[in-house]
């Protein structure tokens, strides 16, 4: 049954851009700048680059969360294509077995297949499966061999990846919106592509100034970092984290899933919630665009992405051993993952079996007092500060120099 041999390609990190990275590294697209593979960072700028988004959940029976995101989320998927000048090739059908002859199809033509799977259903990422969680991506299958059962991706990590072909098709079929949906491209348009860095440029400038298409305007951009410095300083705000995440279990979790969605999720191995990518892409714009100006923009990122680092210090700080901790077990989750995938599914689980009796121990004494947290969050507050005046001069020096 059909595998591309060939395919060595496994260098994307995330879902959307790493897949379409994969994909056209593997089709021979090439960037006409660099008569190389079209790069990650490009297609996260042309995507909408970088934003700040804020925000706090707490439902019954969950322990609250803080949620940080990092690169726009407004549409990126389709925006990178359409403004590339991509061609999409969609199926999508309700029949699993239709679903598995249409990828069987696909690979035989010798063209691998992206689809939507829910990461929780495949056993590479040693999740535990549950009714209650779900979450569709985008990964990318070079190989399927429903006789034996096994199918062949790239998702992320640095090497090959295997699911059975039984729990691919549940994976594939979590979610109606996007069940067994199937999609193959036609290569970028040269023509498109300094159209396609401006205008990606411009998205990341107005998501950081500019009220977002969606949401409230304190949950992005500059105004977010304000807000989360609101939060965490006035204890009388309505959803400060006095309130939402006080001394126990509910702050360990405000620190821990701030700093998962900042640092590990969809991330690669730096520590810098993507301003270092974001700051390889603005290099290439230099050339693309013919602004030499954007190097030093450029540069001004990496700045940010360094105060992005102090940041995950100070949510997990290593004064605080439980919460120290907690940050290295997370993060060798993250590399693990990264370097071996599916091989570490035991390393995995055993990671985070350490990190639920962790959590469990937040539940009979924190390592802190009111006074105690009440510093760490304000020395949060002052790394976000940092943050916040960065940015905003990175911001500015961007607008200036696309004028």
């Amino acid at each position: 049954m059909p595998t591309l041999t060939d395919y060595q390609q496994f260098a994307g990190t995330h879902w959307e851009t790493g897949t379409v990275h994969n994909y056209l590294a593997y089709r021979g697209a090439r960037a006409p700048h660099t008569g190389a593979p079209f790069s990650e960072a490009l297609l996260l700028g042309v995507s909408g680059g970088l934003v700040v988004g804020y925000f706090t959940f707490r439902y019954e029976g969950w322990d609250p969360q803080c949620n940080i995101l990092t690169r726009n989320t407004f549409n990126p998927f389709d925006t990178m294509l359409s403004r590339l000048g991509v061609v999409q090739h969609r199926e999508q059908t309700a029949s699993s077995q239709k679903a598995a002859d249409l990828l069987a199809q696909t690979l035989d033509e010798g063209v691998p297949a992206i689809v939507w799977a829910d990461m929780w259903s495949l056993p590479y990422n040693g999740l535990d499966a549950s009714e209650d969680m779900w979450v569709m991506f985008p990964i990318l299958v070079y190989g399927f061999d429903p006789d034996a059962g096994v199918a062949h991706i790239a998702d992320r990590a640095r090497v090959p990846l295997t699911a059975s072909a039984a729990d691919l098709a549940t994976a594939r079929g979590r979610v109606k919106k996007d069940k067994h949906r199937l999609l193959t491209l036609d290569p970028p348009r040269p023509e498109k592509l300094a159209e396609a860095v401006a205008a990606g440029i411009w998205d990341t400038i107005r998501l950081f100034t500019e009220k977002p298409p969606k949401g409230a305007a304190h949950n992005f951009g500059l105004a977010a970092l304000r807000y989360w410095v609101e939060m965490l300083t006035l204890p009388k705000k309505r959803n400060s984290w006095a309130r939402l995440f006080p001394p126990g279990l509910p702050l360990y979790a405000g620190l821990t899933s701030a700093y998962h969605f900042a640092f590990l999720f969809g991330k690669g191995e730096s520590e810098d919630a993507e301003r270092g990518l974001y700051a390889d892409f603005l290099e290439e714009a230099a050339a693309i665009l013919d602004r030499p100006a954007l190097r030093e923009v450029a540069a001004a990122f990496r700045a940010s992405a360094a105060a992005w680092g102090a940041l995950a210090e100070a949510l997990l700080p290593g004064t605080v051993p439980p919460l120290v901790e907690a940050r290295r077990l997370m993060r060798e989750r993250h590399t693990l993952f990264l370097a071996r995938g599916g091989d570490a599914v035991a390393e995995l689980r055993a990671l985070d079996a350490r990190l639920a009796t962790i959590r469990e121990g937040m539940l009979e004494e924190f390592p802190l007092d009111a006074v105690g947290a009440a510093a760490l969050q304000a020395g949060v507050a002052e790394r976000l500060t940092r943050i916040h005046d960065l940015e905003a001069a990175a911001v500015a020096a961007l607008r200036a120099a696309m004028a």
